[in-house]
């Protein structure tokens, strides 16, 4: 009985030994490579090559690129704005790692604000609706400063969805205008008030007259 168990205890701390060696010399050479970074490439009217950003080197840039179209719905418009209307068209492009999984056409400049259009053809070969979406408000300096040759906009709200115009009427901003129409409304109310102001004081006289005779 105690050879038996003798025995047992040795093949057991064998396969013990047996183990942590395999484990401690197969370790690192089993150990699963980093995956390749994230991003996005865009192409399209200035760019000669295809702009390619990375998420280990531009996270920043990318995230504003992707951020461009990640909140689509499932189903958009079925029809755009007039092909003359749409402006320069670049297309984007993500990739996980170095496999292209979603793309995009940007209109920046498209008459009534920025446009994104999805295709039905996606790289990952899944199943989605083509459709017209509204872009962001953001879309074409975040292009710009991403790499794309478009002029620098100074009077776009960042984020939202809708047209790259001005929020508010060109008028509207200019307070020397605004100073101007004030006075002009606390004239004509001043003039106001001393018309009312005369016309009750002649009213009064003439009522005052009107009781002087009678009492005569």
């Amino acid at each position: 009985m105690v050879r038996h168990m003798r025995r047992l205890a040795a093949v057991l701390a064998g396969a013990l030994a047996t183990a942590l060696l395999s484990l401690g010399t197969a370790g690192p050479a089993s150990a699963a490579p980093n995956p390749a970074p994230a991003g996005v490439d865009i192409t399209g009217v200035g760019l000669s090559a295809p702009l390619r950003l990375r998420a280990d080197t531009q996270p920043a840039h990318v995230g504003a690129v992707i951020d461009q179209v990640n909140f689509l719905g499932r189903t958009g418009m079925s029809t755009g704005p007039k092909p003359g209307d749409l402006g320069p068209k670049y297309t984007v492009v993500v990739f996980a790692g170095e496999t292209a999984q979603q793309t995009y056409d940007l209109y920046p400049k498209a008459l009534g604000g920025p446009r994104v259009y999805r295709p039905a053809k996606q790289p990952d070969a899944r199943k989605i609706s083509a459709g017209w979406f509204l872009g962001r408000l953001s879309m074409s300096e975040t292009l710009r400063t991403a790499g794309v040759p478009l002029e620098r906009q100074f009077d776009t709200v960042s984020g939202g969805a809708g047209g790259g115009e001005r929020v508010l009427p060109e008028d509207t901003l200019d307070p020397a205008k605004d100073l101007d129409d004030a006075l002009g409304d606390l004239q004509r109310l001043l003039l106001l008030n001393v018309g009312v102001m005369l016309t009750i004081t002649v009213g009064l006289a003439g009522i005052a007259l009107l009781i002087r005779r009678r009492t005569r």
